[in-house]
């Protein structure tokens, strides 16, 4: 299946900034997120979700009546080039359930911009409209925030502002688990969330993806359990063409996390590269979901196949 590419962005564009997830925990580095976007050429608007501070639960922006307008609004109003995330949590999966995608114009694309709990709706994005999205830093997380200068934040713009230059990701401190190249579409994001969508219709099966994973702050054992099921769901990982796996911060000793990746990976005879810088608590690149790809194991590398974003204005 070949998804739809969203343009890149260019000075002067008008940008939605949501939550669909969990509050802004300190809404002085929201604003310093915003400074970094107008320091560039954005023009940011901050929606109410961004704004709340936990009026239903302390553990969501708003109720979810106003996550999923906020968001839907961001999709359809066209004055809006793009989507950014303020920040994850938990709530995203809730958002969803409210969401009337019939109101979506599926042909054009926006892009959207997140992780972590954002997770489950990239992969929304992908089954519900069939567009490219982008796992990448939020705008009240460490590395945008914290300026322009940041490695993430520099990363996610020459992106958005220069897609066609954009040709290939490389992963030097990578490790080899499973040698061996393979060409598929790029899908995945934080393992929790993608365990959690199976058996939902957000759910985007992996035959003939590389499939990217990474999480935080999982107890070992609970961090087996997750890709435990990921490897049990039925048809799930059928036909799965390569495997990308980033940070697995505070997940316990990283020796017996990568053992039990190892183990729970390496069975399934496709490449296998372990230790990329995407995701939580790592100077982080961002990762395109739904563009057609070539893995590298050997090489470290991941070489896009097709543009990840269409020039902008195109």
């Amino acid at each position: 299946m070949t998804l739809l590419r969203p343009p890149g962005l260019k000075p002067g564009d008008t940008v939605a900034v949501i939550c669909a997830s969990s509050p802004v925990d300190n809404q002085d580095h929201l604003e310093s997120g915003l400074a970094a976007m107008r320091s560039v050429g954005l023009v940011p608007e901050v929606f109410g979700s961004a704004r709340d501070a936990g009026s239903m639960y302390d553990y969501l922006a708003g109720d979810d009546a106003l996550r999923a307008g906020d968001l839907t609004r961001a999709l359809t109003d066209p004055e809006y080039a793009a989507v950014f995330l303020a920040c994850g949590g938990y709530g995203s999966q809730r958002t969803l359930e409210l969401v009337d995608w019939s109101r979506i114009d599926p042909n054009r694309p926006k892009v959207v911009v997140g992780y972590s709990d954002v997770t489950a709706l990239l992969e929304a994005l992908a089954v519900k409209l069939g567009w490219v999205s982008l796992f990448g830093p939020m705008v009240a997380c460490g590395g945008f925030w914290e300026g322009p200068q940041e490695y993430d934040f520099t990363e996610l713009m020459k992106l958005l502002y220069t897609p066609a230059e954009v040709k290939e990701l490389t992963f030097p401190g990578a490790r080899t688990l499973v040698p061996g190249v393979a060409e598929g579409l790029t899908l995945g994001g934080t393992a929790t969330l993608i365990a959690a969508s199976l058996g939902t219709d957000t759910s985007y099966p992996a035959r003939d993806a590389i499939l990217f994973l990474e999480d935080v702050d999982e107890l070992p054992f609970r961090m087996d359990r997750i890709i435990t099921q990921i490897r049990r769901a039925t048809s799930y990982l059928d036909g799965v063409a390569g495997i990308v796996l980033g940070t697995f911060t505070e997940c316990g000793d990283p020796e017996h996390i990568d053992r039990m990746l190892a183990e729970r990976f390496g069975d399934l005879g496709v490449p296998v590269l372990a230790g990329v810088n995407i995701g939580h608590n790592t100077q982080m690149q961002t990762y395109p979901v739904g563009v057609r790809a070539r893995l590298d194991a050997d090489a470290r590398t991941l070489t896009f196949l097709d543009q990840p974003l269409t020039d902008p204005g195109e």
